[in-house]
């Protein structure tokens, strides 16, 4: 029987200690990892790790992106004969058994589906709720409620971070969007191999503790919600990035609703930031109006980094 490969992925940016902690989880892992490529876009506070062996670290300060280091990471599976890529955000933090029960639950499936993605339960250790992984509901991207009942369900696009991608099934589709740069890459990625007629596997056993952005607990007509702060880069790139595939996956008259649904989203967005976040609060809400406008006329220039600029 072939011994199976896997290749470990791990986007970094200027938190070490969260890098660190990823990678002691990942060399921890019931099943053992053949090797870990990270890819560092940190400029000021570069990745530094006692114990490197088995590991690489490609250094890009001018900072690439999740979307252009998930195309160099696949690339890199491929040319070395694994089996899997098992991509990571910096700030996830799989169980001991994560990686041998998504293997299991691959091989024990694999006659039922043709699985593109195996992912765990991502857990958001602020909040303690469960990161959804997304569908495509007719012109939005929504939520895949969690069932934590069932052994197994699918979705469109489990989350990037945690997501165990078959390098057999890769292969057959277009790489990740490196001008999606830091958000949308895996809704985009997970639906297209969707299309291409593969099956795309949320495991409820498998497990990963996730920091999914910086939640706020507010109340609202006596009720209390979670409102993610985010930065201005992030902000635009939510809008700019989401208004786009949102419109781009959706099919005739459906495009309407995209449109009517992208802009309530600013309008919303937009509110919240003026009523509860104190911090860069008019660039937010320019980054939010900006990256709308340009997602709608469907221009990703990869140099619009910085959108107030």
């Amino acid at each position: 029987m072939k011994q199976i490969k896997v290749l470990v992925y791990i986007t970094a940016y200027e938190d070490n200690q969260a890098v660190k902690t990823c990678v002691r989880a990942i060399q921890n892992q019931s099943f053992p990892i053949d090797k870990i490529f990270i890819i560092d876009n940190s400029r000021i506070e570069p990745v530094s790790l006692s114990n490197s062996k088995n590991i690489i670290i490609e250094r890009h300060p001018e900072n690439i992106g999740i979307g252009a280091g998930l195309n160099i990471a696949l690339n890199l599976a491929q040319a070395q004969g694994y089996d899997f890529l098992w991509a990571f955000d910096q700030d996830s933090v799989p169980a001991p058994d994560c990686l041998e029960i998504l293997l299991e639950a691959h091989q024990r499936l694999s006659g039922q589906y043709e699985i593109g993605i195996i992912a765990p339960t991502a857990i958001d250790v602020k909040t303690n709720t469960v990161v959804e992984g997304a569908v495509f509901a007719k012109y939005r991207f929504i939520g895949c409620q969690h069932i934590n009942q069932i052994d197994f369900y699918k979705c469109d696009a489990p989350i990037t971070s945690g997501s165990l991608i078959s390098i057999e099934k890769a292969k057959t589709i277009s790489p990740p969007r490196a001008e999606l740069f830091i958000d949308g890459i895996d809704l985009d990625y997970g639906l297209r191999l969707r299309y291409k007629g593969y099956s795309n596997l949320i495991i409820t056993k498998a497990t990963m503790q996730h920091n999914f952005g910086n939640p706020l607990a507010v109340k609202f007509l006596y009720k209390k919600y979670y409102i993610h702060k985010y930065s201005v880069l992030r902000h635009y790139y939510i809008c700019r990035n989401h208004t786009y595939l949102d419109i781009k996956y959706a099919q005739g008259w459906y495009r309407l609703l995209s449109l009517k649904y992208r802009i309530k989203y600013t309008i919303c967005t937009v509110v919240k930031i003026v009523l509860f976040d104190t911090e860069q609060r008019q660039l937010k809400v320019c980054a939010c109006l900006v990256g709308t406008y340009q997602g709608l006329i469907k221009q990703l220039d990869k140099t619009l980094i910085d959108p107030i600029k």
